[in-house]
């Protein structure tokens, strides 16, 4: 339309310019001549009829130019208008795939967004989005390829792909991979808050409890977790820490990491009682005896009544007078009678240990309670009363089992 108004003014403006120089011309008497020669050729005319011709030859070649111009900016023009042709039903692909991804549609959306990924201005969201939903349909090749080509189109510093790949393998519990990539993202930026997350999970996943100690403080930092997460993160690493270093039975590992652990976590409830429970199951419970006692006098805690019965001391003597003491202010206590029994049979007390361990029964029956006291009348030759304590104990452990089924049936 552009070029037909140009044609249209250059056409008029060589009509007037023609009228004007005949009408300047033709008010003359005598109106001249031009003679043009070439070689043995010559050519004559008038001046009015020379210069209309020159308007006109002008004309021409301002024509000519004009379209050879057009000419050879035509296949560039076609080229662009096809490219925005591509780029808009790319951007129309995207959306649409996203759509599709996000209703469930997943093999339409993968084949949608690959078939545009080319021609987009984002191809990266093409390539992520096909990834996720190869995934989702368990296209696990066609996952890999597609987060081969983000990679190719971004490089292996672009933390949007490595996430997204990171995230990917994570889901599909491909976990070396998934850390390989985390490990890289966290070289390339350690404070990204999503790297961060990821890598809390992942080595969470995998139970590598000393990586993720060591990772708190960055998460604690970053901000990527409330302060009340970290301190439960914390605590639950510092438990698998201490029930590993206990497996292994190495004591003195156990007590460096205890002296590693801050106060506040060490005053957390529960904390300082799977100290206790790893320091006795490797072996080194006289260490910790003292601790516990302390501890169940500032505090009082059955659990950790259990675990001092537990404790392989050198003077059981002196540790049944040492729990005769809490009698006095929790006589009630059937797990402390229970602990008083126990003890009591390792001091080869049998009559003492058969009256605690009667009276604990008596207020709460428990199966360990009746396996000791069966233990005790055998010991002392009763049969028939020890039969009936181990009767007494399996009826109430099948009791328990019955509970436990019919709780699981109800949940279910």
């Amino acid at each position: 339309m552009k070029n037909i108004i140009y044609f249209l003014l250059s056409l008029s403006v060589a009509i007037a310019a023609a009228f004007l120089i005949q009408s300047w011309l033709s008010k003359y008497d005598d109106p001249g001549y031009v003679l043009v020669g070439f070689g043995h050729w010559s050519l004559e005319t008038s001046v009015v009829i020379f210069a209309v011709a020159q308007v006109i030859v002008f004309f021409m070649l301002y024509v000519f130019f004009r379209l050879f111009g057009v000419l050879l900016r035509l296949p560039g023009k076609l080229k662009n208008k096809g490219k925005n042709i591509k780029f808009n039903r790319s951007q129309e692909a995207l959306i649409s795939g996203l759509v599709d991804s996000a209703e469930g549609n997943w093999e339409k959306a993968e084949k949608i967004l690959i078939k545009h990924a080319s021609n987009s201005g984002a191809p990266l969201l093409h390539y992520l989005t096909a990834a996720r939903a190869a995934q989702s349909r368990g296209a696990i090749e066609k996952r890999d390829e597609y987060l081969r080509k983000a990679t190719e189109k971004s490089g292996d510093t672009d933390i949007a792909v490595g996430l997204t790949q990171a995230e990917l393998h994570l889901s599909s519990n491909q976990f070396d991979q998934a850390l390989e990539t985390l490990i890289k993202l966290h070289s390339i930026d350690s404070n990204h808050a999503s790297v961060l997350k990821l890598l809390h999970q992942t080595y969470q996943r995998i139970g590598d409890w000393d990586a993720l100690r060591k990772l708190i403080p960055s998460l604690h930092q970053n901000k990527v977790l409330m302060e009340a997460e970290v301190k439960l993160l914390e605590s639950e690493t510092i438990s698998r820490l201490l029930k590993q270093a206990a497996e292994k039975g190495d004591a003195d590992e156990i007590q460096q990491l205890w002296i590693s652990i801050p106060e506040h976590i060490q005053s957390v409830q529960g904390i300082v009682t799977i100290y206790f429970a790893a320091m006795i199951e490797a072996g080194a419970g006289a260490k910790v005896e003292e601790d516990i006692v302390n501890a169940i006098i500032k505090n009082w805690d059955e659990t950790l009544l259990v675990l001092y019965a537990n404790v392989k001391t050198a003077d059981f003597s002196k540790q049944l007078q040492t729990a005769e003491q809490w009698l006095s202010i929790h006589s009630g206590s059937a797990v402390l009678l229970r602990v008083l029994g126990k003890i009591s049979i390792k001091c080869q007390q049998m009559e003492k240990a058969e009256q605690y361990l009667t009276k604990s029964v008596g207020i709460e029956p428990t199966v360990a309670a009746y396996q000791m006291l069966g233990d005790v009348l055998i010991e002392k030759g009763d049969n028939e009363k020890a039969s009936e304590s181990y009767r007494s104990g399996l009826e109430l452990a099948s009791s328990e089992v019955v509970n436990r089924v019919e709780g699981i049936s109800e949940l279910s």
